[in-house]
């Protein structure tokens, strides 16, 4: 059985994390994935504390196995919800979408295990002074927000670097691209896309039909230059937004307020012409509904018999 120092670090049975997808990662899929194996994870995305602690308060009910919350740091409610964290039931701390040293050291001192997200190495070595127990590095091949380093660059130089304990994501979605992910000095796997099209997953079935539909060329990438770029799937709304990003007359705010309330068009609405549709490169790779757990033990048992034979490969 593969197992790793992040299974020993969190006491969860195998080295999968679940995404952070906001509107998507909520209690339901979060509590199927813990009880999987792995570490389910809730988006706190843009809300206040109160739905938080709805969130979790539902995921307790299905699961005692280790939690964790991701907070973006870009919310106006990050403040709030980041007081809040030190009193719930929940595990891990991931963060994303800004610089988390102002809050860990009061989440360690509450006893949680905090996990950034990372997207270069200047980004990793603050979270490391900060006392980040562990990195999540995520190359640009991600659904979401994305940074420019493709995972295969980005997890060994962050491995390279450190001691603590590497998780790699972007590109995984079954075991060959986690056995990979271990060659390259990642412990662990965090998968986003891959889980949109878990039953447990309360995502709105378009977006699962536009995930299992996918091409290998279908995502695309946008909001470069408003500075945070993000990747999606091939839709009329992502197609009017890189349109409207290379033309001069059209306003950084006029572009931003384009792209407002559109995850949440997609998750939610299922809107197929106006939602944003993120996804990862391995959209493509994903050709079926699977239960949670499934998704785990076909990566995790994968990867297993993958590096049992590598031996095959040295004389």
């Amino acid at each position: 059985m593969i197992k790793s120092a992040i299974c020993d670090m969190l006491a969860i049975k195998y080295p999968i994390f679940q995404g952070a997808m906001a509107w998507i990662a909520d209690a339901s899929l979060a509590s199927a994935v813990s009880e999987g194996g792995g570490l389910g994870i809730i988006s706190a995305m843009n809300s206040p504390a109160e739905y938080l602690h709805s969130q979790i308060a539902a995921a307790r009910r299905v699961t005692d196995k280790p939690l964790g919350v991701n907070v973006m740091l870009m919310s106006p409610y990050a403040e709030e919800v980041a007081a809040l964290l030190c009193e719930e039931p929940v595990d891990v701390i991931t963060t994303g979408a800004g610089n988390p040293s102002k809050y860990i050291p009061m989440w360690k001192s509450a006893g949680k295990k905090v996990i950034p997200v990372v997207a270069s190495v200047a980004v990793a070595k603050i979270a490391l002074r900060a006392g980040a127990d562990a990195l999540i590095a995520e190359g640009g091949e991600s659904g979401g927000h994305v940074g420019d380093l493709t995972t295969m660059v980005l997890v060994p130089q962050i491995a390279e670097m450190t001691d603590v304990p590497v998780i790699a994501a972007g590109g995984i979605y079954d075991g060959r691209s986690l056995a990979a992910a271990m060659m390259l000095g990642a412990c662990g796997a965090q998968m986003g896309t891959r889980f949109l099209c878990a039953h447990e997953c309360s995502v709105h079935a378009n977006y699962k039909e536009k995930i299992l539909k996918a091409k290998d060329v279908d995502t695309i990438t946008t909001g470069k230059r408003l500075g945070h770029p993000v990747r999606s799937l091939k839709t009329p709304f992502s197609r009017e937004f890189l349109r409207q990003e290379y033309d001069s007359s059209v306003s950084n705010e006029a572009l931003e307020a384009l792209g407002g309330g559109a995850l949440y068009r997609a998750a939610v609405k299922g809107d197929v012409e106006s939602g944003c549709f993120m996804a990862g490169q391995v959209a493509a790779m994903v050709k079926e509904e699977m239960s949670a757990a499934e998704i785990i033990s076909d990566v995790v048992f994968g990867a297993q018999e993958l590096l049992k034979g590598a031996s095959e490969w040295v004389s």
